[in-house]
């Protein structure tokens, strides 16, 4: 008993950790875009986290963690609506688990689950229509991401391989769940206005980047939570080197995205630096336990690197992500999967092939569903806010409200 209130202790911390990470993803978001466009992001931001752990209460955890049958492919949990505590002699079953109990591990995986439509929301800023998004956000986080985090967390088909798929801590089944819905979405919507003139990038900077600079550090301060809480018991051995590996790869990944930027554009950009640091993370989630500190400084040094010539191309194809969500988590979380079988413990051939397998299934996935969802809205309803509305600001258009009434900027 004194085993399981520690580790349970432990778990709940965790899970506070990963909580206030939506403080941080707020404040990233509104610190990189434009004043007249906070209010928006932030009712975002709170509906997602919201409505997020509704959805997961009524649908999203046991179609995570299903009870499969022997035979079962493991593909699809269980739609069954509401919770159901395990019981024992009519109490909660305090043997649920070695490490925690059935309430916690619920609350700390739902946490996870409003991730994924986070990443989305900061792709899609300035010029997504609030009504569609939410739509997308209630079928996403209730339906897509639970029946894809079920085929590995849950046990499903890519954890009965004979190499089963490994991810830790949602490389691939948080941040590029998120970041393929955030590529579909960039490219069904359109760039803002001004963002591409005859053929030329435009910067568009964002009103505040000392709360950027906060929200990165508020996330780094809660990944210790969304790794650390990953070990799933309070192991003392485990659950610290996951923390130095996780601290080492964000501070790699910062260093060496701010030195490749400054080698090929001249100048010391701080926003290159900061997600630079989330590279880092986003790379070392999928193999935190596994990995030596080398490992995370090299894994977390590629990361930086691959955010730079990632945000490039993405200007380069025209696509407009304005907080660089699909280089962060889209391709430093496919890069951060596949580093699992090329470092640590699990290195290998067979693991690299079943790493492989995994992404190219995710990506299956998420990319035919977050298409089919965006696609039927922009069809129906529409998705894109019109041009006076963009131009003016959807806080003004979508909420009728200010986020600085008394202090306001002349924007275009």
């Amino acid at each position: 008993m004194e085993l399981l209130t520690t580790n349970n202790v432990w778990m709940m911390i965790c899970t506070a950790l990963v909580f206030f990470m939506h403080t941080g993803f707020a404040f990233l978001e509104i610190g990189l875009t434009r004043q007249k466009n906070t209010i928006n992001i932030l009712f975002k931001n709170i509906f997602i986290i919201t409505v997020g752990l509704l959805l997961y209460t009524f649908i999203g955890f046991n179609l995570m963690y299903p009870n499969w049958s022997t035979n079962s492919i493991g593909f699809m949990g269980d739609f069954i609506f509401g919770l159901s505590a395990p019981l024992k002699n009519g109490t909660l079953d305090l043997d649920y688990n070695t490490g925690y109990t059935f309430w916690t591990e619920f609350l700390f995986q739902g946490m996870f689950a409003a991730t994924a439509a986070t990443i989305v929301s900061g792709a899609v800023a300035e010029r997504m229509k609030i009504g569609p998004f939410m739509t997308f956000t209630i079928l996403y986080v209730g339906l897509v991401y639970p029946i894809v985090g079920s085929w590995k967390w849950g046990g499903g088909f890519l954890d009965k391989l004979s190499t089963p798929f490994y991810d830790f801590a949602g490389s691939t089944l948080v941040h590029s769940v998120g970041g393929w819905a955030a590529l579909v979405a960039v490219c069904l919507l359109g760039a803002r206005i001004g963002k591409f003139k005859n053929g030329k990038i435009q910067a568009i900077p964002g009103h505040n980047l000392p709360i950027a600079t906060a929200g990165v550090l508020i996330l780094w301060l809660g990944w210790f939570g969304f790794n650390g809480g990953s070990v799933l018991s309070a192991d003392p051995e485990l659950t610290s080197l996951t923390l130095v590996t996780t601290c080492l790869a964000a501070a790699a990944g910062g260093v060496f995205a701010a030195i490749t930027s400054t080698i090929l554009f001249k100048n010391l950009d701080l926003t290159m630096f900061l997600n630079g640091i989330l590279g880092g993370l986003v790379g070392i989630t999928a193999g935190a336990d596994q990995m030596s500190p080398t490992d995370a400084i090299l894994i977390g040094g590629i990361a930086g690197i691959l955010i730079v010539f990632a945000v490039s191309l993405i200007d380069k194809l025209k696509l407009d992500d304005p907080v660089g969500a699909i280089a962060v988590h889209l391709v430093c979380g496919v890069w951060g999967t596949l580093a699992v079988g090329i470092f640590g413990n699990l290195a290998g051939w067979s693991q690299f092939l079943s790493q492989l397998l995994g992404i190219a299934c995710y990506a299956a996935f998420c990319l035919i569903s977050s298409f089919l969802i965006i696609f039927t809205l922009k069809k129906t309803i529409g998705i894109r806010v019109d041009e006076k509305e963009e131009l003016e600001g959807l806080d003004a258009h979508e909420h009728g409200m200010d986020a600085y009434p008394d202090f306001r900027l002349n924007e275009h």
